[in-house]
């Protein structure tokens, strides 16, 4: 299988970029930390540190609500970064983007204020075995709430939607498709856009689980078709607890808010009330503002540095990676070939076929490399690769060619180790 020619950074380019995430700087039991774990949270540059503590030294008032100067102030800022938000994902307006407070918050939001209502007993959702369980399990509520069906679609030896063989079925009873845009755990990246074709030609609902898309490539939501699509700030150097759900303009009148109170309503009678538009409608209470407005300085950091080159840059080191541990016996890899060489995505789920994965992990650990072993929150895919568990590396644009060698070096001390501790 031949690899496609990638570009990783220069070497002055990596290290201004190394520079602005000091939480690198530091060791891990006196080694130097390489942090391969950016598939669950990715490092936060100083830039959107310094945007949090600018709003709270400056601007920290409620949003909305106040007509006084900082309350205004607050209220441009936060509105500001939903506009850039729909830029950056190619939304039509600014009134798609709801703010969650992560992807799992937001596929919640889905499942009971979109989809619920549209929803009789025996129709059908479907979506794939390689979901993480935030994109899994409020399906299955719903499904047993309402006696509607939850059903797996077919998939190709690569882990991707089977189009062909998905095309062929029924599609009287499907309501919604639900799926990853990028797997966390083998990196495979769905065909969104044909999937959307499918599913407007038979008014089925399109929602994407996009949490590990956003910090690798570039997004356009309105090209792909989808008719939601969600992802979390924290995988894409931006702050914890807050989110983003893009829902197209057409769900809006028939979407219903799942939280009630403050700000989303419009007006309050007696025993009865009613909302605003949407984006407020959706976000009852006091919003995540801080958070909010450093997702915007964030996103603004991956512009800066160039979407296109970050995606190369990641996608080499993924090439660099997969091509060294296939070299080293013992080693089991999850990926084909074929998806590293076409299109890889940062993420390399692996196993060593004598060492239990958190055995490995705590000796990654104390050569000053994190990594994370266990199901990944995608049990049913475990059981698809007869797995309990794997270990996951997966890098981002702060990564270097350096780190990855030093990775394999490590790899192969630790299989040494353990072969000599078993003999």
């Amino acid at each position: 299988m031949s690899f496609i020619p990638l570009r990783l950074f220069s070497q002055e380019k990596s290290q201004s970029i190394r520079a602005q995430f000091p939480i690198l700087e530091q060791s891990v039991n006196n080694e130097p930390l390489i942090y391969f774990d950016n598939a669950a949270t990715s490092q936060t540059p100083h830039s959107v540190v310094e945007a949090l503590a600018d709003y709270y030294h400056h601007d920290n008032a409620n949003i909305h609500r106040g007509v006084h100067t900082l309350a205004e102030q607050a209220t441009r800022a936060y509105e500001g970064s939903r506009q850039y938000i729909a830029d950056f994902i190619g939304a039509k307006d600014p009134s798609e983007v709801i703010f969650t407070s992560g992807t799992t918050d937001g596929i919640n939001f889905l499942a009971r204020g979109l989809v619920e209502d549209q929803l009789e007993t025996d129709d059908i959702i479907l979506t794939t075995p390689l979901e993480h369980h935030s994109n899994l399990v409020p399906w299955q509520e719903l499904c047993q709430r309402k006696g509607a069906k939850l059903e797996y679609m077919p998939l190709n030896e690569d882990f991707q939607v089977n189009l062909s063989m998905l095309k062929k079925r029924n599609t009287e009873n499907i309501r919604a498709i639900v799926i990853q845009h990028v797997s966390n755990v083998l990196g495979v990246e769905q065909p969104i856009q044909a999937l959307s074709e499918w599913a407007r030609d038979h008014d089925i609902l399109l929602i994407v689980d996009g949490a590990q898309a956003i910090p690798h490539q570039a997004i356009n939501v309105n090209d792909l078709g989808v008719d939601a699509y969600c992802f979390s700030g924290h995988k894409a150097y931006g702050p914890t607890g807050i989110g983003v759900c893009y829902l197209n303009e057409r769900h809006h009148q028939q979407a219903r808010p799942v939280q009630y109170g403050g700000e989303m309503i419009h007006f309050v009678g007696d025993y009865e009330s009613n909302y605003k538009d949407s984006p407020w409608k959706f976000e009852a209470g006091t919003p995540p503002i801080a958070q909010a407005i450093a997702l915007q300085t964030a996103l603004e950091y991956i512009n800066q540095t160039g979407v296109e080159a970050i995606a190369q840059h990641e996608a080499a080191l993924t090439q660099q990676l997969y091509q060294g541990l296939q070299k080293i016996d013992g080693i089991e890899l999850y990926q084909s070939p074929a998806i590293i060489a076409r299109n890889p995505h940062g993420i390399i789920s692996f196993n060593f076929t004598t060492i239990h994965p958190h055995d490995a992990a705590s000796a990654y650990d104390m050569e000053g490399i994190a990594v994370r072993a266990g199901h990944h929150c995608a049990q049913v895919l475990m059981r698809k690769l007869d797995v309990a568990a794997t270990l996951r590396a997966s890098v981002g644009m702060y990564n270097t060619a350096a780190e990855v060698e030093q990775f394999l070096l490590v790899t192969k001390k630790i299989k040494e180790f353990f072969d000599y501790v078993s003999i």
